[in-house]
C-alpha cells in the first residue's frame, strides 16, 4: 500500500501550446516547473498518476550532503540552500527542518572510510565529522552500542515527503502553471528533428522543449525513441509508526535499521542495507555497465526472479502513439513491501530504545529505486533528440537533491547559466568509456 500523499487538484483544461511540457510529477519534475514559471515561461506538467506519487513521497525523507559522492556535492549543496527559504518561497509547507543525519559504523574499517569522508567534507566547508562511541551515547541517550562510533553532519536536514512535492506543485499551478494528473505522456512529435509536441492521452501539446523527469519509467520511455538509457530498478521497503518519544529529532542510519524522525511525532523506518532486485532483461542488457555496482552492494541486494521477467521481456515498446501506452496501464508503481525486513529492522529500534517499548506499525510500503551504473544522475540534454532534456537515475538520492537537480534541469531546458558544473551528470559517460563505479564511502 502506498503512503497517503497530499492532493493536489489538477488543471482542467489541456493547453495548446507552452514552452515546456515536463513530464514526471515527482519532486525533480515539480522543481524543474516552479523553476520556469518563476522566469515567466509557460509550462504544463504531466503525470499519469497523482503528485509525488512514487518514489518521491516513498523515500525515507534526507536531506543530506553526508555520504555523497563528490560529483553531487555542488549540487545537493544548492538543493540545501532551496530548501532552507522553499516554505516561504512558494508560502506552503513542505516539513524541512534542519535536523542533522548520523550513519553508525559497523566495523573499523567502515569508520575509518567515514573518516576519510570528512576530508572531502572539508573541500565543501560541511560542518560533518565523526563521533567516537561516548559522542554517539551523547548524541543518542540510551543507545548502548557496541559499534565503533559514527559520521555525523548537523547541518543536514529532513522533509516529508508526502507533502513536498504536491505543496511546490500546487504553488507552480497558481503562478499558471498546468498541473495535469492522470495524464500520461504517450510519446514525442518532432518537426524539423527537434520536438516540437507531447502526445497525451488527454490530448495534443505543443511545446519547445521537453524534460523528462520520469523516474523509474524513463528508460521505457526513451526506448520509444531508440534512446538507450542504462537505468535499473532496485525495490526499497519502508514502514511508519505511531507517534513516540523522540530519541533523535533527523535522520538516523545504523547496521540493524534506519529511522527518520517526522514532523507528527512518528518515525518512518528501513533497513538501509536491505534491499530486493528482480532479475529482468534489461538486468542483462546492462550487464557489462552495472557490475562493478553489483559487486559493491552485493552484499545487500536480494535477487528476484518472476514473472517481472516476461513481463519486460514481452513489452512492447513501439506502441502507437493513438493507443493506449504502458503508463496508461500502470497509474502508480506500487510494489508489495517486504514486512520481514522491516518487522527485523523495527524489532531492532525498539531494543536500542526502551523508551519506544509501546511503540506499533502503522502502515508499510515499497517503492522503485531508478538506478544508474555510477549512482550518479543523468541530467543532461540528449544530442539524439534536441528540445529534450533527461532528469533521471538518482538511485535513492533524488529526494534531498531534488530543488537543485530541478533547478539544474531547468536551466539546461532553456538555456541559462546552470547553478552548478553540469559535467558530471553528462549523458554520454554512459558510452564514452567513462569508468561507471558508485562512490566508496
Amino acid at each position: 500500500m502506498s503512503p497517503p500523499v497530499d492532493p493536489v487538484a489538477a488543471t482542467q483544461v489541456l493547453p495548446k501550446k507552452v514552452d515546456v511540457v515536463v513530464i514526471g510529477g515527482g519532486i525533480i519534475g515539480v522543481s524543474a516547473v516552479w523553476h520556469l514559471v518563476k522566469k515567466g515561461y509557460s509550462v504544463a506538467l504531466c503525470e499519469k498518476g497523482v503528485i509525488g506519487g512514487e518514489q518521491s513521497s516513498r523515500n525515507w525523507g534526507y536531506c543530506r550532503q553526508q555520504g555523497r559522492d563528490p560529483k553531487e556535492m555542488p549540487l545537493i549543496q544548492e538543493a540545501l540552500r532551496i530548501w532552507r527559504g522553499l516554505d516561504k518561497e512558494i508560502e506552503a509547507e513542505t516539513g524541512f527542518a534542519q535536523a542533522g543525519v548520523i550513519y553508525v559504523a559497523k566495523t573499523e574499517k567502515q569508520m575509518a572510510s567515514y573518516e576519510r569522508w570528512v576530508d572531502i567534507a572539508k573541500q565543501y566547508q560541511l560542518d560533518t565529522r565523526t563521533v567516537t562511541p561516548q559522542g554517539l551515547r551523547d548524541l543518542l541517550p540510551g543507545y548502548e552500542t557496541g559499534y565503533p562510533g559514527a559520521l555525523w553532519t548537523p547541518s543536514d536536514g529532513r522533509a516529508e515527503p508526502h507533502k513536498a512535492a504536491p505543496a511546490i506543485a500546487t504553488s507552480a499551478q497558481k503562478k499558471g502553471a498546468a498541473i495535469l494528473t492522470g495524464c500520461a505522456v504517450r510519446g514525442l512529435e518532432t518537426s524539423g528533428g527537434r520536438v516540437s509536441a507531447v502526445v497525451t492521452e488527454k490530448g495534443v501539446i505543443a511545446c519547445d522543449s521537453v524534460i523528462l523527469a520520469g523516474g523509474a519509467w524513463s528508460s521505457l520511455f526513451l526506448k520509444r525513441h531508440d534512446i538507450a538509457f542504462p537505468q535499473l530498478q532496485v525495490k526499497s521497503s519502508v514502514l511508519r509508526t505511531t507517534a513516540g518519544p523522540e530519541v533523535t529529532p533527523g535522520g538516523l542510519s545504523t547496521p540493524d535499521f534506519a529511522i527518520r524522525r517526522r514532523n507528527d511525532g512518528k518515525y518512518s523506518l528501513s533497513r538501509g542495507f536491505d534491499s530486493t532486485f528482480y532479475l529482468v532483461p534489461d538486468a542483462f542488457r546492462w550487464m557489462d555497465k552495472f557490475w562493478k555496482s553489483f559487486m559493491a552492494e552485493r552484499d545487500t541486494i536480494k535477487l528476484r526472479l518472476d514473472g517481472r521477467f516476461f513481463e519486460q521481456l514481452m513489452q512492447n515498446t513501439s506502441w502507437d502513439l493513438n493507443s493506449e501506452s504502458p503508463f496508461e496501464r500502470t497509474r502508480i508503481l506500487d510494489p508489495a513491501a517486504d514486512r520481514k525486513i522491516l518487522d527485523k529492522g523495527f524489532a531492532s529500534f525498539k531494543a536500542a530504545f526502551p523508551v519506544l517499548k509501546d511503540l506499533q506499525v502503522e502502515e508499510y510500503w515499497a517503492g522503485m529505486i531508478d538506478t544508474t551504473p555510477d549512482a550518479v544522475p543523468c541530467i543532461a540534454p540528449l544530442e539524439a533528440l534536441p528540445g529534450l532534456t533527461l532528469a533521471s537515475g538518482f538511485s535513492g538520492h533524488g529526494f534531498g537533491i531534488g530543488p537543485g537537480a530541478g533547478k539544474l534541469a531547468a536551466q539546461l531546458t532553456v538555456g541559462e547559466p546552470p547553478c552548478v558544473d553540469p559535467e558530471p551528470f553528462r549523458y554520454t559517460r554512459f558510452f564514452d568509456g567513462t569508468s561507471l563505479a558508485p562512490a566508496e564511502i
